[in-house]
């Protein structure tokens, strides 16, 4: 039933994907995505979630991960033009939810108690609203290549809004995550216990190093105006912190150590 539940939100994934990409009317995408993120979702609760505990591996992480921004961008598409980001989020998506189904991760479980559910919401939250800021930046760094070279056109910069639409949006997308990324890391006070003990050490400085980057960048656009490939690099640099942050300490930790965070 994984399985099933998997392939077909990849498939869903990839139509969806492949309707924007041909730039078909937005409507039929927006029905294909719609199905997709059900059914990832799906495939996603018998793997997760287990009676009063819930259990969570790399792989599961990363599905996850792509779920929320997929669900986000597919949210987010009704009121603000990001509709070709689809291009990159969906196939990912896809991939991720077949990957996890069919390689899922032995890992112990961890209770569900209100602090460690707030805080995991928030971290998805704030991920997945990132995620989408650095798949923007990778766009807009496209686009201001395009604009440079004019004679390499192609299909995905000429379905993109204008320069400034696509800088405001990354600008915004930035906030929102920088505002969730501060109440993800106020919310992990609550059940952290022993920094050393738990394994949290790197993961937490490296969270807070990308809490400071995206602030600076914030801090640089109000104050000085940072645009173009000055905000880009700001943006990638936070967001490769955050995913080491997570990805990077939690894949060292399972794979190679053997140990789990508690």
């Amino acid at each position: 039933m994984i399985p099933a539940f998997a392939v077909s939100a990849a498939v869903f994934y990839a139509l969806t994907a492949l309707l924007i990409w041909r730039q078909a009317p937005e409507k039929n995408d927006r029905i294909l995505a719609a199905l997709a993120v059900v059914s990832h979702a799906a495939a996603l609760v018998h793997q997760v979630f287990h009676g009063e505990s819930i259990t969570i591996g790399v792989n599961e992480a990363v599905s996850l991960f792509t779920w929320q921004s997929a669900l986000l961008l597919w949210a987010f598409c009704w009121q603000e033009p990001l509709r070709g980001l689809g291009v990159v989020v969906y196939p990912f998506a896809g991939f991720w939810a077949v990957w996890a189904a069919l390689l899922p991760t032995p890992v112990s479980t961890l209770p569900i108690t209100w602090p460690v559910r707030t805080h995991i919401l928030l971290s998805l939250l704030s991920a997945g609203v990132l995620t989408l800021a650095a798949v923007q930046a990778g766009a807009l760094a496209l686009q201001d290549r395009f604009l440079h070279h004019p004679r390499s056109g192609g299909r995905l910069p000429q379905g993109l809004p204008p320069l400034q639409t696509m800088e405001r949006m990354l600008l915004q997308l930035i906030g929102v995550g920088f505002f969730l990324l501060s109440l993800t890391l106020l919310s992990g006070a609550w059940f952290i216990r022993d920094w050393l003990a738990q394994h949290l050490a790197h993961k937490t400085v490296l969270s807070i190093t990308a809490w400071l980057i995206f602030g600076v960048l914030l801090w640089g656009r109000w104050r000085y105006g940072w645009r173009g490939r000055t905000a880009i690099r700001w943006a990638l640099s936070g967001y490769g912190f955050l995913i080491l942050a997570y990805f990077g300490s939690k894949l060292i930790l399972e794979q190679i150590l053997g140990e789990h965070w508690t």
